[in-house]
């Protein structure tokens, strides 16, 4: 028996690895392998900083595994094809029975899975990325929901009637061995700890010190109001199902209290279920298809510097621009921010939500397929469950609302460090009056932008 890591680069909460230690008789042959494809990840669009946090996991996993008798070897290969083809030639030459993994979401892994059984591998796959099992969550027809608060309403259901599945630790210390931030310490995503340091620190403190006002400070840019653990169940260190046990662990009556301020964060959760859920009914998105198939055809503007302005965060906007310097600069960006950023690429500049898309994959240490889509198509209105074509984020007012002294923009476009407040959400006009030139002149006007916007969707 073979133990396979994929997207689930964890001891804690396992089912593929739980199975394997209960189903194998020698500890001595216990070995597992992780591939390191970097070519097929970058097919995939996967960010530098995103592909080093999870080698950074595979090493201190190495170590983890250690502890439990188990050989981890990481092997490098470049795609798909080559994972196949070494997992057949090592299954044939040690007699391999039989290969245990978590399963995996995306259309190209699943294919590949297939790919692996036609060549003869005895592949036993478990569910490792939802709380809620995926195709389980269905309306009064059988049908997958295509609205979140339904899918909301009956994934509360689910949960309150059949519980969930929660494997628990096993009895390893966390990252024991050689550090992999020291093996890696410069490293593009060394400013984020280990999963178990996130776990067993900083979720705490999030839990004990923030989760309280998180619906208040969540769309507040310049607040450090949110977890940070999108990146840890981006990669799999980290188990959705692990977090839902904490938070019922400090709030036993989260998934009936539905109005409490603790929920908002598991709202959250929610959404990512949701979309998990979507993708794998719909495999198609994986294909960048629109969902809303009426916009297939759409005509979208082929505006190269446009769009090279909007990645270099010099639309002239400065929320706009400043989310987009700390994405370039952080490999992260505030969930407020994500879609107002999506909003103006789609709306004001009516560029294909695909180009963001790709872009937001090719820079995000927390990319991932499901969410990012889902996020992108939301924003564009051609997705399941998104916001009416016609309603416009208004960026000056985005940024009044949610960097009222302009903070956050300053942080990132330093050029604005001296303007007053009452100028700084879109300064030109003062600017303009000192007779200086320390900002771009915006792209686009914001109210010819909407009625074009409105006019291109109408059509």
């Amino acid at each position: 028996m073979l133990l396979w890591f994929r997207n689930d680069l964890r001891t804690h909460d396992n089912p593929a690895l739980h199975y394997f230690l209960n189903n194998t008789r020698s500890e001595s042959s216990r070995k597992a392998f992780f591939f390191v494809s970097e070519s097929q990840w970058r097919q995939h669009d996967w960010s530098t900083i995103k592909i080093d946090f999870i080698k950074r996991h595979a090493l201190a996993l190495v170590a983890e595994l250690a502890e439990l008798n188990i050989a981890l070897e990481i092997v490098y290969v470049d795609d798909f094809k080559s994972q196949v083809s070494y997992l057949k030639n090592y299954c044939q030459k040690h007699k391999v029975q039989q290969v245990i993994a978590n399963g995996e979401l995306e259309f190209n892994e699943q294919q590949r899975d297939a790919e692996c059984i036609k060549q003869g591998i005895v592949l036993k796959l478990f569910e490792a990325d939802v709380i809620v099992p995926k195709g389980k969550v269905l309306n009064q027809s059988g049908q997958f929901f295509k609205v979140f608060t339904p899918f909301k309403k009956a994934w509360l259901q689910y949960v309150q009637r059949f519980g969930f599945e929660y494997l628990g630790k096993i009895g390893v210390d966390y990252h024991k061995g050689p550090s992999a931030t020291a093996l890696l310490d410069n490293g593009a995503s060394s400013a984020w700890p280990l999963a178990g340091e996130f776990e067993t620190k900083v979720m705490p403190h999030f839990f004990n010190e923030k989760l309280t006002a998180y619906a208040n400070n969540r769309d507040i840019p310049s607040i450090k109001g949110t977890s940070g653990i999108s990146p840890y169940l981006a990669i799999g260190a980290i188990s959705p199902r692990f977090v839902l046990f904490s938070l019922i662990n400090k709030f036993p009556d989260i998934i009936v209290a539905t109005d409490s301020p603790e929920f908002a964060w598991l709202n959250e959760i929610i959404w990512r279920e949701f979309y998990r859920h979507l993708l794998f009914h719909e495999q198609r998105l994986c294909k960048h298809q629109n969902f809303n198939e009426k916009y297939q055809d759409i005509e979208w503007r082929s505006e190269q510097v446009l769009f090279q302005a909007w990645c270099d965060g010099k639309t002239g906007y400065p929320l706009v621009d400043a989310a987009m310097r700390q994405l370039n600069q952080t490999g992260w960006m505030h969930n407020r921010l994500r879609m107002v950023v999506a909003s103006f690429l789609t709306k004001h500049l009516l560029i294909d939500w695909r180009l963001g898309e790709k872009y937001f994959m090719q820079k995000l240490i927390d990319g991932d397929l499901a969410a990012n889509n889902g996020g992108w198509q939301w924003a564009a209105s051609t997705g399941c469950d998104a916001q009416p074509y016609f309603r416009i984020f208004n960026p000056i007012r985005q940024s009044e609302r949610f960097d009222p002294n302009g903070d956050f923009i300053r942080k990132y476009i330093p050029e604005l460090m001296e303007v007053p407040v009452k100028h700084i959400h879109f300064p030109h006009q003062y600017i303009k009056e000192l007779q200086q030139t320390l900002y771009w002149s915006p792209v686009v006007e914001h109210k010819e932008a909407r009625l074009k916007a409105l006019a291109f969707y109408k059509r």
